[in-house]
């Protein structure tokens, strides 16, 4: 017989559990090129997304697909290097999967990070942007179809879908370590193509600031089960009606890595200060 959406869940948690042992309250999910901060996570232990039940496996470069858990900066984490995006192939509730199952596992509080492109005229390659709220232009939405209220309400709230006090805290260290943080709205779209010059504009017009191919189905789901989230985005090319340089994903992996070290530094903070 073929296993409920819920049996899936808690098989994966089981399996997590019986193999980790002690589960932390925080989770991150590290984005493209900014996988390098698993490796200051001090005594982590590691999963491989192929040995987990019911896990996809990511198949973008720049994601390994491993669920590490250690401590970092002085806080017990679980982080998952790689996630999963509906361009893929991969339905809404597959994209999502690892939420619930953080949830399952007694998750409080989420990072999330990835690279995405800028709009806002403020912004130069390079910067770290917090994300303030998201405009979601995925054709479906993670929550369609039956609702399990064991997992969340049939209609959540999302009047504050990114923690306002954590963002106060990444606002104050990085005025203490002279961080350029930048704030905006993310659009969240199914790619894989990169945006036109006209969505760009459009992006911006409809109150984007950047835009990304992930993140929104995550921080939904997240949302929906009463989990504190934080998001990240690293700006990783511009766009717009009088932008010319044509974006590729070599190009937005290194601009990722170039601001890892100081996206490293803000959110270890953070870990050392919630």
């Amino acid at each position: 017989m073929e296993k409920t959406y819920l049996q899936k869940i808690e098989e994966t948690a089981s399996y997590i559990k019986d193999k980790i042992g002690v589960m932390p309250d925080t989770a991150v999910i590290l984005g493209t090129g900014l996988g390098d901060l698993v490796n200051h996570i001090s005594d982590a232990r590691e999963l491989d997304y192929k040995t987990i039940p019911n896990f996809p496996v990511s198949t973008v470069e720049g994601h390994s697909g491993k669920l590490i858990f250690g401590q970092l900066g002085g806080r017990y984490v679980m982080a998952m290097q790689g996630r999963f995006h509906y361009y893929e192939g991969y339905d809404m509730k597959e994209v999502t999967f690892p939420v619930r199952v953080m949830k399952a596992l007694g998750v409080e509080k989420l990072f999330v990070s990835n690279a995405a492109g800028g709009m806002n005229k403020e912004f130069e390659v390079g910067d770290i942007m917090v994300i303030t709220d998201h405009i979601n232009l995925f054709p479906e939405n993670p929550l369609r179809g039956k609702n399990y209220n064991e997992l969340g309400p049939r209609f959540p709230a999302m009047t504050e879908p990114y923690s306002l006090k954590l963002i106060s805290l990444a606002d104050s260290i990085a005025e203490e370590k002279g961080i350029r943080l930048m704030h905006g709205v993310y659009v969240g779209t199914a790619g894989p193509t990169f945006e036109t010059p006209a969505e760009y504009e459009y992006f911006r017009i409809i109150g984007g600031d950047a835009v990304g191919m992930s993140t929104v189905p995550e921080v939904i789901v997240a949302n929906h089960a009463g989990l504190t989230v934080f998001g990240v985005s690293v700006i990783t090319d511009l766009g717009g009606k009088d932008i010319k340089e044509v974006p590729s994903h070599e190009e937005v992996q290194k601009a990722a890595l170039k601001a890892q070290p100081v996206m490293t530094a803000l959110i270890k903070e953070m870990m050392a200060r919630i």
